[in-house]
């Protein structure tokens, strides 16, 4: 292999790396805003909440059902902690971790490989 094909192969497991460390952290900011506003009491049907709640139920869905929700019920507000929000939290966290291992393994046999 040439020095420009190991260079542009580095550069494309950069780029895997990079796009996966950004979807993880769009994920993660958006499982956080969904924490908060369920342990807040946010209004559901605030159009930035519900956008929030639907976007993220997607990603959630898996996660459904394996432990209860805590609920504290307030004067005004009802306070959920989602316990489902924080085990999707770790499980993607995980995920990535995997993800990114697998790419430098893919780079360090391209690089043993060609040599």
């Amino acid at each position: 292999m040439d020095e420009s094909t190991a260079k542009k192969t580095g550069s494309e497991h950069l780029k895997a790396k990079q796009i996966v460390y950004y979807v993880l952290g769009v994920l993660e900011v958006l499982f956080t805003f969904r924490l908060i506003f369920k342990l807040l009491g946010a209004n559901p049907l605030s159009p930035f909440v519900s956008l929030i709640y639907a976007v993220t139920q997607v990603f959630l869905a898996p996660f459904s059902g394996i432990f209860p929700s805590a609920v504290t019920k307030g004067l005004e507000t009802q306070s959920v902690l989602e316990s489902s929000t924080i085990i999707a939290m770790i499980v993607y966290a995980v995920l990535a971790w995997g993800v990114l291992k697998l790419i430098d393994i893919s780079r360090n046999s391209h690089n043993v490989g060609n040599r």
